[in-house]
């Protein structure tokens, strides 16, 4: 880990326009609410080291070009731990940003809450949740940014409470603080990498790039907008499918343009979401976050041709959350053979999660395009896709079922499976004919297309 920066320095780092809010600390006990001995001289011997009055400096600054609330802890001051005059300073700092529409960076160095204050400094967690969740139903963006170390109440409040969490390399990142661990916990489970891995955190950023990063997502996640995302063109074949089987070849051809290429020509510039949040990811199955496309944020969420995992489905419904909360148009790209059906698919729980994804795409209030791009096999790929306002390229399919499937479910012989893949109507054109989606052609639109929301 490099050298731990002071709150201040931390945030020159950030802003060359730090403007710190007033003070809302009032008189405070000489030895605290407890009455805790030698309290008020430890909170001197703090002052005197930091230059601080408190383990939390809170004001405004511009991130490249774009003005937010900062948080910056003072881990120099008693562990940067919570205590009531800390809560005061967050609830103030919470309260302004959400009166001047500002999205709030929390900056986490902290050892957790303040011994010296007892439950009073326990309870400073439920008062910075509620002000999270009041700053988040304002549709404000939370960006946190874990420094060393994040750990306790701070870590599950103010980090891990944001919609994007970012890290710096090799912080100490967890709810155990090193000191109150079991002696036999391997220490790299509590690092930002391990949380990435996780599912908790979306990126690890070194200090040299966290201004441009920190910038990036600020500028993508205060851009609103109701127009719906723009069709993509479609990168690949031109010309229809002749029959069932050629659709299914064409989208499973390894040759075929992928969710990469795709998001790669949409957006001039992009950057990920990563984990559900709840201890998996999908990295290889499922590509989500938020990019600009003719000056504009999308979000997005794209199968990549393989089998999506659970936490795929779980990403993705996070995304269409915040993008919905946010008022961010979002564009997703189908492309699987299925949800993964293995046995550890399903310990994690694959059809919870489809049914979240469902329930996230059906419930948005912000508009979701959809592009068939190869594969749509059944329920895995339906539940990405926008309910009358689903488009397929030429080389794309959609199915209740793979043909092979369908084939042995009906008893038929493996000669069969063409002529099953015919009468499952699963061509793009077949689809747009029976008013289930639009078929992108590069600038023609199918005439049969419509649409049947029944």
């Amino acid at each position: 880990m490099a050298e731990r920066l002071s709150a201040r320095a931390f945030l020159a780092l950030l802003t060359d326009d730090f403007a710190e809010l007033p003070h809302p600390d009032g008189d405070q006990e000489p030895d605290g609410p407890l009455g805790w001995p030698g309290y008020g001289a430890q909170r001197a011997r703090a002052a005197g080291r930091t230059g601080e009055s408190e383990s939390v400096v809170c004001g405004t600054g511009h991130v490249e070009g774009v003005r937010a609330v900062l948080l910056a802890f003072e881990f120099g001051f008693l562990g940067g731990s919570l205590g009531r005059r800390t809560g005061d300073r967050l609830e103030a700092a919470y309260a302004y940003a959400r009166e001047h529409r500002l999205p709030v960076v929390p900056l986490v160095a902290t050892g957790g809450s303040r011994m010296q204050e007892g439950m009073f400094a326990l309870t400073q967690l439920q008062r910075v949740a509620r002000q999270s969740a009041l700053t988040r139903q304002a549709g404000l963006a939370q960006i946190a940014v874990l420094r060393d170390p994040a750990t306790g109440g701070g870590w599950a409040t103010l980090g891990a409470g944001a919609d994007v969490v970012l890290a710096l390399p090799g912080a100490q990142v967890g709810f155990a603080g090193s000191r109150v661990r079991p002696p036999d916990a391997g220490p790299a489970a509590y690092t930002a990498e391990a949380q990435v891995a996780a599912g908790s955190a979306d990126a690890v950023v070194p200090p040299g790039e966290l201004r441009g990063t920190l910038g990036r997502w600020l500028r993508l996640l205060t851009a609103p907008s109701d127009t719906p995302a723009p069709v993509p063109e479609p990168l690949g074949a031109t010309d229809l499918p002749v029959t069932g089987w050629d659709a299914v070849r064409r989208a499973r051809a390894p040759e075929r343009p992928r969710a990469g290429a795709y998001l790669d020509a949409y957006f001039t510039h992009r950057v990920a979401l990563s984990g559900d949040r709840c201890g998996g990811t999908d990295a290889e199955g499922m590509l989500c976050g938020f990019g600009e496309h003719a000056g504009r944020t999308v979000a997005y969420a794209a199968q990549t041709g393989t089998a999506t995992r659970p936490a795929g489905f779980r990403t993705a419904a996070r995304l269409i959350r915040l993008a919905d909360r946010l008022g961010i148009p979002v564009l997703t790209l189908v492309d699987t053979p299925g949800a993964a059906n293995d046995a550890e698919a399903e310990r994690r729980g694959a059809g919870a999660a489809i049914a979240d994804l469902f329930g996230a795409v059906a419930s948005a209030r912000t508009p979701v395009t959809t592009l068939v791009i190869g594969e749509g096999g059944s329920g895995g790929a339906l539940a990405l896709a926008a309910p009358g306002d689903t488009w397929a390229t030429p080389d794309s399919y959609f199915s209740v079922i793979a043909p092979e499937l369908a084939a042995a479910i009906l008893k038929r012989p493996p000669d069969e499976v063409e002529v099953t893949a015919d009468q499952l109507r699963l061509r793009p054109q077949d689809l747009a004919e029976l008013g289930v989606l639009r078929l992108r052609t590069g600038d023609q639109v199918f005439p049969g297309t419509g649409d049947r929301r029944s």
